[in-house]
């Protein structure tokens, strides 16, 4: 470990952490990123493949991409931004959902949506799903969608915490991958890796950090641990804080796992194409052709994630197969190829892919966020109360936090 005494550390090698540890390291402060993977970038993970392409296991859209911080910083790093319309924007393959069905089913999802406003402005705090139609034919694929969103059941989310979340419908890409983008925020940042955090001791004058590499000493410290990661570790903190390790657990990491899949003969399909295989039940999405490339990149949420992940790998390409075959035939089997999915509930150093509110407890961002004796302080997309579940609201928590310390430090 290259230090052990430092003024910062920052704990978390994600989007949050890296903004975070970047803003103080420019302002001239003696600061420590400290990483339990042995890469940066966190819930961003961009993955090369041999023909040097990079795939995005973790976040891959540059959500509000008009006012996304990372959209700049793409430009600064030179990086390729794909402006093309989202698949989600555009109708999917008839094959199985005819247009008119497509429409109707639009109409259905934009009602829900209507509802839910309504919803989450009374008094109380419901459960999303309270803005289903009953007996709606489309609620099945409404759920599925809410699982992308959301990474859990419309059952299990704060119809107020969706309401909350901010988007200015502008969606981007980066060709080199977001976790490529992210990871490289940090290049000249000082930083530790495989440095998992075990206990975080404020007991004294100076903060102590034990890690699986050594304790680290420091005047000051911003966490950024994924909240499932935080909620898994009630002695995290000495003395312990119980508002925290609470307002963690109230802000559960969804699951929203992606696999890739080579497409022979992928011409056949236009570039950004999406099929939906089934339309009344728990299923995945699929975009086809992403950039143009040939493969297909599944989306899998919520429960039905969770299942497959039991199984591993294996389970997400036999599920897949099974769907699209159904839809485009048995034949259609041969023409695929596994490539790889990266399970993120299984993942020890994630626990899931982003946060969403549990009903009552919306709230919780804020207290999660709150500072803690001018020393500890603490960031990430959980923090975020308009732009959680996204790369960009952890980097502005990350800045925010990093902010905070150097308020502090003049006092």
């Amino acid at each position: 470990m290259s230090k052990d005494d430092v003024e910062v550390a920052v704990i978390g090698g994600g989007a949050a952490g890296i903004a975070a540890a970047k803003r103080l390291h420019e302002a001239g402060v003696d600061c420590l990123l400290i990483e339990a993977r042995d890469r940066l970038g966190g819930r961003g993970f961009s993955w090369q493949l041999p023909d040097g392409t990079r795939i995005d296991l973790g976040c891959g859209w540059l959500h509000s991409a008009d006012e996304n911080p990372w959209s700049e910083l793409a430009a600064r790093q030179g990086r390729t931004i794909d402006k093309s319309p989202p698949p989600w924007t555009k109708p999917s393959l008839e094959i199985g959902f005819p247009r008119q069905q497509q429409q109707d089913f639009t109409e259905a999802l934009h009602a829900f949506y209507q509802r839910l406003e309504a919803l989450a402005r009374q008094g109380k705090d419901v459960p999303a799903s309270a803005a289903l139609e009953p007996g709606n034919r489309w609620n099945a694929l409404i759920g599925a969608v809410g699982t992308f969103i959301s990474g859990g059941e419309l059952h299990r989310v704060s119809a107020r915490d969706f309401d909350n979340y901010a988007d200015t419908d502008v969606n981007w890409r980066v060709v080199e991958g977001y976790g490529t983008l992210i990871a490289a925020h940090a290049n000249d940042v000082p930083a530790a890796l495989d440095c998992a955090v075990r206990r975080i001791d404020h007991s004294g004058k100076r903060l102590r950090v034990d890690t699986a590499r050594g304790t680290i000493t420091a005047d000051k410290i911003i966490v950024t641990l994924p909240t499932s990661v935080m909620a898994a570790m009630d002695d995290l903190f000495w003395p312990v804080l119980p508002e925290k390790i609470e307002a963690a657990r109230n802000l559960p990491l969804g699951l929203d796992d992606k696999l890739f899949i080579a497409l022979e003969g992928a011409e056949e399909f236009e570039p950004d194409s999406r099929l939906f295989a089934h339309t009344d039940r728990a299923t995945a999405a699929y975009h086809l052709r992403p950039f143009g490339r040939p493969m297909i990149e599944a989306y899998f949420g919520g429960e039905l994630a969770a299942e497959l992940e039991v199984g591993g790998a294996a389970a997400f390409y036999d599920f897949a197969v099974a769907e699209l075959t159904a839809a485009l035939g048995g034949a259609f089997a041969a023409r695929l190829k596994p490539i790889i999915v990266h399970p993120w509930g299984t993942d020890p150093y994630a626990r899931g892919a982003y946060s969403f509110a549990l009903v009552g407890k919306a709230h919780c961002r804020q207290v999660l966020a709150a500072p803690v004796d001018d020393r500890l302080f603490f960031a990430g997309e959980a923090c975020s109360e308009h732009d959680f579940s996204t790369a960009h609201g952890a980097y502005r928590t990350g800045v925010a936090a990093a902010e905070q310390v150097l308020v502090a430090r003049q006092r």
